[in-house]
């Protein structure tokens, strides 16, 4: 039968069974959403904004675009996270963070191993004042404790915490004064969550955010000796959902490290892919 035959054949049976049935065409069942659950992150750029609704999971911005401030939607965009759908192997809700080493041109430099009134165990020996990697641990130690304890989070030893490391950020051109400074604050984001769980059951922890070229001007080859090593990876970079999910086969950005979770931009929003 010619195309043209099929077509009007195909055309007539599909009428004579709405005359024989008496009923509309039924809507096509929606292809099944398993394999593309995808999540939303969001921080200050989104106050003010209608945020997505559905997600499966939300990564929320605690500071504002910098280190050593707050985002001023937090409380907000906690409560919409709640509402993430599951189904993912990510936790619900987790939180993302700036970073960055200014040095002595940021607003505060540490002086000393302790912080706040803690002595610190700083695998660098003692910080004095300078910019080296005594310093730069406690630096990053300190901005972790900020952002755990002052920046409005309840409980935050039971969520995940992302390190969100990009150049648009403040960095050192030494990239081991770098991640000394990341070194110091998954000490102390693994020193809240080495029990904790979220309210699914799910493992509190930490990670690092970035793609491979910003990763390798700020923090350069990380050692296998580094507490970065092995930590997960979340890959930015992709324009597309299809390009997220391939991103998932990429290398982490640590030794070791396994790529959990991709990002794609969409529309203006941030979408975020579970690679598991």
């Amino acid at each position: 039968m010619t195309r043209s035959g099929m077509k009007m054949a195909c055309t007539f049976l599909a009428l004579l069974g709405l005359v024989v049935t008496g009923m509309a065409p039924v809507a096509a069942a929606p292809p099944s959403r398993n394999k593309d659950l995808v999540g939303n992150d969001v921080s200050w750029p989104q106050c003010g904004k209608t945020l997505p609704s559905g997600q499966a999971f939300a990564i929320v911005g605690v500071t504002g675009g910098l280190a050593n401030n707050t985002n001023p939607c937090l409380a907000e965009q906690l409560a919409w996270a709640a509402d993430s759908t599951g189904g993912t192997a990510q936790p619900k809700v987790a939180l993302y963070v700036n970073t960055a080493n200014p040095g002595h041109e940021g607003s505060w430099w540490p002086s000393s191993n302790i912080y706040p009134d803690v002595q610190v165990a700083n695998p660098y020996g003692t910080c004095a004042g300078a910019v080296d990697l005594a310093c730069s641990y406690m630096y990053g130690y300190a901005k972790a404790y900020d952002d755990a304890t002052s920046r409005g989070v309840t409980d935050p030893g039971e969520y995940f915490w992302w390190l969100d490391v990009e150049t648009g950020n403040s960095w050192q051109t030494k990239t081991d004064l770098n991640r000394a400074d990341l070194e110091g604050m998954v000490a102390y984001f693994k020193s809240i969550t080495a029990e904790g769980e979220d309210a699914d059951g799910e493992d509190a922890g930490v990670g690092i955010y970035s793609t491979s070229y910003q990763w390798g001007i700020i923090a350069g080859t990380v050692p296998s000796s580094s507490p970065l090593t092995g930590l997960p990876s979340w890959l930015a970079g992709a324009r597309t959902l299809r390009g997220a999910k391939s991103n998932c086969s990429l290398p982490g950005l640590t030794p070791g490290s396994p790529v959990t979770v991709t990002q794609y931009v969409s529309a203006g929003l941030d979408y975020d892919y579970s690679c598991f």
